[in-house]
Parts: C-alpha cells; structure tokens; sequence
C-alpha cells in the first residue's frame, strides 16, 4: 500500500493546528477561571456562560456543520437518484437554526439551563430525565461513530493509510484537547474547523471544475451527460417522504445538546438568538462548495480520469464523491490540503458530540439523579472519566460496527419523535405532568421503530399507507436487497402522536387524581397529587429532606456562575411569582 507523503504532512499540519488551538484554549480557560471564581463543572460544560459574537457564530455554525454535512451534501447532489433536490441538509438545518432562536433559544438561556435535560428533570422528574438521556445519548454517540467513521474512509481514499489508525489518532486528540479545555476548546477550535472547510474547499473547487474531463455545470445540471440532471427532482409519489426527512431535519435539528450547549453558553438569551440566525447564514454558505463539488462529480467522464472507467456510484462510493474529486480532479498539492482541511473539521466535529453526553451524563444522570452532594471537584473528574468513556465507544463503534450510519438515522429519528415533543411540552404547554411524558415517549418510541429502519436491516411491524417494496443493488458484490420504503410521513406523525399523548393523557391524569376519580396514593410518580410537594423536581427538589435548597442556574444568570451545581431550589426562585421556571413562561404567554 503507497503512502503519500505530502497527504501525511498536510494531516499532520491541520491537527497539529487543531491541537494547538485546543490546548491554548484550555489554557485560557484555566486562567480566567481562576481569576473570576467560577466553578469548573459549568465552565467545561457552558464555558463560563461568557462566549462572544465572533467565537460563538463560528461555534454556532459548527453544531452541524462538519465532515458529514460537507460530505453528506456532495454525495446528494452526485447521486443521480437524488441529486440537489434532495439535499436537503443544508436548507433544512438552517430553519432548525432559525426555529431554535426565535422560540427555543430564549427561554433556555434566560432561565439559565445547563444542560438540554434541566427542565426535564424540573417538571418530569429525575426518573423521566434518565429516560430521556437515552435517546440523547444514543444520538450522540451514534454521530460521533458515524463521522469518525466517514474520516477513517476519507482518509483511506486519499493518502492509503490504515483506516482505523487514522480513526483512532483522530478521536485521541479530539479526545484529548476535550478532556483539558472543555466548552473553551470545543468552540475556539470550531473557529478554525470552519476556516478550514472554507478555504480547503474553495481553492479546491475551481482547480476541479478547470479539469478537462469536467463538463459544464451548468448544461449538467438540466441534460443528460453523463448521469441524470444534478438538480434532481421529487416525484408526485415522493413528495410526503421529501416532506417527512424535511420536517425532520428543521424540528428535529433543535433538541441536541450540541446545540443547546451553544445556546447556553452565550453572554446573554439575546446573544443567544443572534448567534442561532448567524449560523443559519453560514450553514447555508458552507454547503455551497459541496453542492459544486457533487456537481462537478455528476459532470465528470470519470474514465478520462485516473480513478477509472467505472464511474464512483458504480463502485457504491458515491458517499465519497466529495474526497474523490479533490484527489481525482485537483493537482495533488491542491487535493492534500484540501483533505487536510476536511480531516481536521470531522475530527473536531466529533468533540462537541462527545463533550454533550459527557455533560449530560455528569450533570442530570450522576449528580441530579445519584449525588446531588457531589462537590464541583469530583463532577469535573466524571465528566473527564465519561468524556474518554464515551470517546472510546464513539471510536470502537466506528471501527467494529458496519452499521454505524443506521444507528445514527434512527436515533436522529428518536430524538426527533420523543425528545421534540417533550421540549415542546415543557416549555410552551402548561399544565403537563410525568404521566403525559412517559406516554408521549412510549407512542413516539413504538410508532417510529414500528416503522422499521432498512439501514439496520429492521424490518417494520406498522405497515403505513402508501408502503413499498423497493429493491437496493450492492454494485461490487452484485447483491440485491429488498427493503420496505414507507412513503407515508410516519416520523411526523410519530412525533405529532407523542406530543398529543403527551398533553392528553397529562390533563387525563390531572382529572382523574384531582376529581377523586383516583384515589391519591396510586400517583405513585408523585406528579399530581404532590405536585407542590419538597420532593417533586418542579417546584421540586434535587435532594430530597431540604429545607434550604439552592439551584442557582434557575435564578437569573450571571455570565461566571459560582454556586454550587450540588444545590438544587432556593425559596426565592421557587416564590409563587416563579419567573424561572416553566410554568412561569406559560403564565406570562
């Protein structure tokens, strides 16, 4: 196997970068930690609550913007199944941006959260916040797998290096500069992730589209030349399924922590909603190289090129158009740093992924639910023990699961069809109680696996209207596999489903308790009858048998918080007025 020493020395620059980046950001954290008396805890997990304009837009976009969505885009627009039509990422996750900022973005922030999870585990309960860190979790992970993954083939494509010694270098210094900086690292280093994707694949692009087996773009894109037109277009049949993965990408891009964590590190809830419409600008302008480069891929007559007669989607690599064009069709020191550029943004994007479980986890799982005395010191050392943790498995999964892109879809689609319509619930719908939650969550959970996932090969036991049966051909090994497609917008529907259920059966509940219907022992989740009680979460306790109960984040924020992230209410925050909390925000709508 050749190894092509200029690609190892642009890698090896761009992480160096990355790596120093991470490392002078963990320093500058430390040190103005020191300075203003923060707790460590929230400065890894919000940084200090203190990220500005320029720094917090670039992190901002970064929360999906990375090695899959670059990547991602490209192989839509060359697919002559789909093309730009189709690609539907970057229009779809600018809207979840928009959607987040004008409603979600404000009440989180101002009631100073620090995880995604916070106002679950108010008003549901620790119990039901577990719950729903499953499905958090597993997005997470999953995503993290699924884009190291994607570098391992990248990089295996382009330079022919093992491809699971480049994922595991890879994770070790996301990991690494993660564990040292926290919330500093992740977000200066998605400063120079962006910078990287943007110059790395603009020099590219007009190197590729100067290459003489290159067709116009332009004629490509409405004739057939070499494949079907780019642009792509729905069919009548496809137009609920377009508008179901659309839906999806818009409503089920806003309850990440990835996100969420962004958010709840601006300097202010304004800021917050800012920084949420900048980044929508600039999801919309990084896709912009990757949907000329899957054009330029559909207008190539690949057997003038020296990857070959067989054109990328013959070979099942259409999911590498985008590395197969910068080494292919680009000069050679052009394709490495162009490489170089897409190998440190995927890595850097598996650090935020990887920073949110581990917050999550530390936060509302070990300190809330199991150590609510826990002190800041020993939530720091969970967080860094779950950050290499989660890291490992990110990367072992990337590395020994062939499936490791189904795994994402379908946890995308759970946090989609369970997560959203308890966001939902909790912060806009007044009156919804635990027994609501966990309802909502058991509709989502068996509507949407009843509708099977082909990527994992499940096959569906709820068979939708408009079902068929669609047939997928492996071109190098020549199998064919048939697969149920659901044309019916069963994921909205899923989640439409859960979030009714969730308010129906909580004003059920509420009804039933309070008429005397029940009697009030059998509320054995304690969510109506003692709902105003010192052990529920909503006005409602971290630790239980407390007179005097403190939970700082719930108060009105300052931008270095020095609580302890150990307290829980404090009689001031949980007076009759109840501005921070959620059923606050109802009462002032």
């Amino acid at each position: 196997m050749a190894i092509h020493v200029e690609g190892i020395v642009a890698i090896v620059i761009f992480y160096v970068l990355i790596l120093f980046v991470g490392i002078w950001a963990a320093w500058k954290n430390k040190n103005s930690g020191a300075a203003e008396g923060g707790d460590q805890s929230e400065r890894i997990m919000v940084g200090g609550r203190d990220i500005g304009l320029f720094v917090g837009g670039f992190t901002m976009t970064a929360t999906w913007v990375g090695g899959g969505y670059i990547n991602g885009t490209a192989e839509y627009v060359y697919l002559p199944d789909y093309g730009l039509a189709w690609a539907q990422a970057p229009f779809g996750y600018a809207l979840s941006l928009v959607v987040g900022g004008l409603f979600f973005a404000k009440p989180m922030r101002s009631r100073g959260y620090v995880t995604m999870l916070d106002p679950f585990q108010q008003l549901y309960g620790k119990r039901m916040g577990g719950l729903l860190f499953i499905p958090a979790l597993m997005g997470e992970i999953f995503w993290s797998a699924a884009i190291l993954s994607a570098l391992g083939a990248t990089l295996s494509v382009i330079v022919d290096i093992n491809i699971n010694m480049s994922v595991v270098i890879s994770a070790m210094i996301a990991i690494f500069y993660t564990l040292v900086g926290g919330l500093y690292s992740v977000a200066y280093t998605d400063v120079v992730q962006l910078f990287c994707i943007f110059l790395g694949l603009w020099i590219s692009v007009p190197f590729a589209l100067s290459n003489p087996a290159v067709s116009d773009i332009s004629v490509t894109a409405k004739e057939v030349i070499y494949q079907s037109p780019w642009l792509g277009k729905i069919e009548p049949e496809d137009k609920w399924l377009w508008a179901d993965n659309f839906c999806l990408l818009m409503l089920g891009g806003i309850p990440w922590q990835v996100y969420f964590q962004r958010v709840l590190s601006a300097s202010s809830a304004t800021y917050a909603q800012v920084l949420s419409f900048v980044a929508a600008f600039g999801c919309l302008v990084m896709a912009i190289p990757s949907v000329l480069i899957g054009a330029i891929g559909a207008s190539t007559d690949w057997n003038q090129t020296s990857y070959g007669s067989l054109p990328p989607k013959d070979r099942d690599q259409s999911d590498m158009i985008l590395p197969i064009v910068l080494q292919h069709l680009c000069p050679s020191y052009i394709s490495f740093f162009g490489l170089g550029a897409v190998s440190a943004a995927v890595m850097s994007s598996a650090d935020s992924s990887i920073l949110s479980a581990s917050s999550m986890f530390a936060r509302n799982i070990y300190q809330l639910a199991f150590r609510q005395s826990a002190s800041d010191r020993e939530i720091v050392w969970v967080m860094r023990i779950t950050i290499f943790v989660f890291g490992a498995l990110a990367t072992a999964m990337a590395l020994l699961t062939g499936s490791v892109y189904g795994l994402w879809y379908l946890s995308s689609d759970l946090v989609y069809v369970i997560i959203f319509p308890q966001l939902l619930s909790v912060l806009f719908v007044k009156g919804t109680n635990t027994y609501g939650s966990v309802a909502g969550y058991i509709f989502g959970l068996l509507l949407r696996i009843g509708g099977g996932e082909p990527y994992l090969k499940l096959p569906p036991f709820i068979y939708y209207p408009g079902w068929v049966t669609q047939e997928r051909i492996h071109h190098v090994t020549g199998d064919v596999e048939h697969f149920i497609q659901q044309r019916f917008p069963f994921k909205t529907m899923s989640m439409l489903a859960s979030f009714l259920a969730n308010v129906a059966f909580s004003y059920l509940t509420k009804y039933l308790f309070e008429s005397g219907t029940f009697s009030h022992k059998y509320d054995f989740l304690d969510a109506v009858v003692s709902k105003h009680s010192k052990e529920i979460m909503d006005k409602a306790t971290l630790v239980s048998n407390q007179e005097s109960i403190i939970l700082s984040e719930l108060a009105p924020v300052k931008q270095i918080l020095g609580a302890s992230l150990a307290g829980t209410f404090n009689s001031e925050v949980l007076s009759d007025d109840e501005e921070s909390s959620p059923e606050a925000f109802h009462n002032e709508n």
